[in-house]
């Protein structure tokens, strides 16, 4: 094949995102679809358990290292900060060095704070192995859309879907399981929370081939294109044979051959450096008011699902309620979002405003929250259910990032922008419960806060539901 018949999936480090976005992947192998799949769904299983495991020992975890109310709020609060402090450095770390790469020094990073964290003894070692194990989740936080963009652009609804799926049934299973197996293992929660490093190694495996194969085995064709405007077509040599002729634009001649083109200055400069200059400029993702709206109500949801995975089953076993069924409800809660994450996405895509699923879904909130507040143990299947449906709000953000924006390029801006500064909006939420809660004696004030942060969140995902794209705001 020629230069001009070949490119690759995964990009060599001279060419940028936007040749990237402009491959073709229908045509890769099919092995390799298969492998970026399950890459895929087993990165999503890992993006949660680091939390809803804790949450559901978060009593032992508090006697075991002599938390106060308030450092327990802190503990609960380090999950968006480190979402937000790390997540912005993905897209430039993808860039560097490849999305594979990223994702698996990710799935790494987790499962290393994961086995460190029990066994630190101390506070102060707890938080910096959760920071490592939330760091890599950071940064697979941000690239999941954009993988799911450049490799499924097609079927964007129904991959968000798969990954938030599966994100939902590692988050219910943690919490779930994490109190009945740290009996199993002798009752200590160390072991409860250090187990979940297992699956987090598991899901390196479908990674190091992508790694390895960039550039080589992620070899796509694509049919030549026309020549455009100004390129002169091969001449014949006078022995019939067709030759080669500088290129003006700088892509490789049609025997595969690089050449130099003509830089700003004059002197002639390597092609790959011409198609860095010709790289368009990085959106001003600051004009958007979509952005800023994406990027709110993605901060109000998140404070509403840390609020939940950190507090949720030590509300209910305030009211009464045996830890390993806590544990269940807040399984119950997260398990909801399996199903209603593939759904949610799908539907979604097929709405030109997303504003009716924001209301729903923030009206399911407020009658969950009205529960938890009138009768906890009385009705605790009922309000755990209902939050869990509220808590679909992540799925539907996920969603509108892919269609808030046309380009990889575009996504994986809006992506990181949204993520990090809704992330950074969050961090007061988990925290402020747990002060509320250690001074106010009670759940009250924290569910009033609860509810509360509903109504801006119902408004902004309004605004962010709107037909519109981060590109043309940001232009204009």
């Amino acid at each position: 094949m020629t230069g001009e018949e070949t490119r690759t999936i995964m990009s060599p480090p001279t060419r940028g995102p936007a040749q990237e976005a402009d491959l073709r992947t229908s045509h890769a192998p099919a092995w390799l679809m298969r492998l970026v799949i399950a890459g895929i769904v087993l990165t999503a299983l890992n993006l949660r358990p680091a939390i809803t495991s804790l949450g559901a020992l978060l009593e032992e975890v508090r006697d075991g290292l002599g938390m106060s109310g308030s450092v327990a709020g802190l503990l609960t609060s380090v999950p968006p900060l480190c979402f937000a402090v790390f997540g912005v450095m993905a897209p430039r770390l993808a860039r560097r060095f490849g999305l594979p790469a990223v994702v698996c020094a990710g799935m790494l990073a987790i499962g290393t704070g994961l086995v460190i964290r029990p066994f630190t003894g101390n506070t102060v070692g707890f938080l910096a192995a959760s920071a490592l194990a939330l760091m890599g989740i950071a940064v697979s936080n941000v690239l999941m859309p954009v993988i799911v963009k450049r490799w499924f652009p097609d079927r964007v609804g129904s991959m968000t879907g798969l990954y938030s799926m599966a994100l939902a049934l590692g988050t219910a299973s943690a919490a779930a399981v994490t109190v009945p197996m740290t009996r199993s293992l002798g009752g200590g929660w160390q072991a409860g929370l250090g187990v979940w490093a297992g699956l987090a190694a598991v899901a390196v495996l479908p990674w190091l081939p992508l790694v390895r194969a960039k550039g080589t085995a992620l070899s796509v064709e694509r049919a030549p294109a026309p020549a455009p405007a100004g390129r002169r077509e091969p001449a014949s040599a006078p022995d019939g044979r067709r030759q080669s002729v500088p290129a003006p634009d700088g892509h490789p001649t049609p025997d595969g051959h690089q050449e130099s083109v003509p830089g700003p200055d004059g002197r002639r400069e390597s092609a790959p450096a011409a198609d860095r200059r010709r790289e368009p400029a990085p959106l001003r993702i600051t004009r958007s008011r979509t952005a800023w709206a994406l990027a709110v109500f993605f901060g109000l949801q998140a404070t509403a699902a840390y609020i939940t995975m950190g507090w949720m089953a030590q509300i209910f076993r305030d009211a009464g309620v045996p830890a390993g069924t806590a544990g269940l409800l807040l399984a119950v809660t997260m398990v909801m979002g399996v199903p209603l994450a593939f759904v949610i996405p799908r539907l979604a895509t097929r709405l030109p405003h997303q504003g009716p699923i924001v209301i729903a879904l923030g009206l399911c909130g407020f009658a969950g929250y009205a529960g938890l507040y009138l009768a906890p143990a009385g009705g605790a299947w009922a309000w755990a259910l209902l939050l869990g449906v509220s808590n679909c709000a992540f799925p539907l953000a996920l969603t509108m990032v892919g269609m808030r924006a046309r380009t990889g390029a575009g996504v994986a801006q809006l992506s990181a922008f949204a993520q990090s500064t809704g992330y950074l909006i969050s961090i007061p939420g988990p925290l402020l419960v747990g002060v509320l809660y250690q001074h106010s004696g009670g759940w009250g004030l924290p569910i009033a806060l609860m509810a509360g942060l509903m109504v801006p969140q119902i408004v902004v995902g309004v605004l962010a539901g709107r037909d519109r794209t981060v590109e043309d705001e940001a232009a204009r």
